[in-house]
């Protein structure tokens, strides 16, 4: 039950990364909370299964700001492969 805990601590700070990132226009509402989401997911899970307990606190930071940390890089990324991609179609195009 614990891990609803991390989910939704990562889908809050998620939602924070989405409108603190510019740019909004140009990505969906919920790209950034969704990655946070599941990397969160990812990382509470592989933990727990290497035998880190819930009442570390290395759990808690990885698992909820380390998904934070890799949705605000992974929507940085994303957004300037959009941008790139717009301009290039705006150049192919003669805009």
């Amino acid at each position: 039950m614990y891990i609803l805990l991390a989910l939704v601590g990562a889908c809050a700070l998620g939602i924070a990364v989405h409108f603190l990132i510019a740019d909004r226009e140009l990505r969906g509402v919920v790209l950034a909370p969704a990655i946070a989401t599941a990397v969160s997911a990812i990382v509470y899970t592989g933990l727990q299964w290497l035998g880190v307990g819930e009442d570390s606190i290395w759990l808690w930071l990885a698992s909820v700001l380390g998904a934070a940390v890799i949705a605000a890089l992974a929507t940085f990324a994303i957004t300037g492969m959009r941008k790139r991609s717009d301009t290039a179609a705006r150049a192919a195009l003669g805009i």
